[in-house]
């Protein structure tokens, strides 16, 4: 059976089909494997925030199988089996460090690939990299330039998932005073808590671009205030989506909650 074309699939595609050495569609298929909700293979089920995942003894090395949809996993085993629903990025801060590679895909889609445990470990240091915190007073706004397609795009489709965390996001040039020229993210009316994740967003679209040396500060603002005002008649604007209603609580499957992590056994 012949299973749809996936995000992670078009990935992985455009990425083989780049010409040597051209970066940004192989930052593009790791962004989509962070971003993306994974389904890890279990050796057993889980116990409560403990996984044992199935590691594979291969010749380049130990691997954990992971698929972007249960039909895939479904289709590997071709018999029920245990198995854990995880960010992509969680899976590779939770094997970084251990040597152990990752196995996408094997043998059901286009994106059938091992990666190798150096790069995950790679995957798992980049997206531990956060913003830095810094003060500058702005004293001039003006329409963004010379920005890269890819980079809003990137932007695009991170606050497409940060929905109810801040009303919308402002992209325009700025000047600080002293002359210091640069561009600004600014979110407005955030959610109070929402600041570290949204600024770790802009920042993980700013990363995974491609763009060399790139810098883009992130700001806080609110509505109706001057430097808000100024900002919005000048910059690009993303609306972020309404937040989808809450369903009745349930318990949380193992790694989605940020604060506490699953454990690996």
């Amino acid at each position: 059976m012949t299973l749809p074309m996936t995000p992670l699939d078009q990935a992985y595609e455009a990425m083989v089909a780049a010409p040597e050495g051209e970066d940004a569609p192989r930052l593009r298929f790791y962004e989509r494997l962070a971003d993306g909700e994974m389904i890890v293979l279990l050796e057993t089920e889980a116990e409560g925030e403990t996984l044992t995942p199935r590691v594979f003894d291969l010749e380049d090395g130990p691997v954990v199988l992971i698929f972007d949809t249960e039909a895939r996993l479904g289709q590997f085993t071709g018999v029920p089996a245990p198995y854990a629903a995880l960010p992509g990025r969680v899976v590779a801060q939770m094997l970084a460090g251990q040597g152990i590679g990752l196995g996408i895909n094997l043998g059901v889609a286009p994106s059938s690939m091992l990666l190798p445990g150096f790069a995950v470990d790679w995957l798992a240091e980049t997206l531990a990299h956060g913003p830095e915190e810094a003060e500058a007073q702005p004293e001039a706004f003006g329409a963004p330039k010379g920005l890269p397609q890819r980079l809003v795009e990137g932007l695009d489709a991170k606050l497409a998932r940060a929905g109810g965390l801040a009303a919308h996001a402002l992209l325009a040039a700025v000047t600080y005073q002293g002359g210091r020229q640069g561009h600004m993210l600014a979110f407005i009316d955030a959610q109070p808590g929402a600041e570290a994740a949204l600024a770790r967003a802009a920042s993980e679209a700013l990363t995974f671009s491609g763009v060399e040396a790139g810098e883009m500060d992130v700001a806080f603002l609110t509505t109706g205030t001057p430097v808000t005002e100024a900002m919005a008649r000048v910059a690009l604007r993303f609306d972020l989506p309404e937040p989808v209603a809450e369903a009745p609580a349930a318990p949380a499957a193992p790694g989605m909650d940020p604060a506490k992590p699953p454990r690996l056994r």
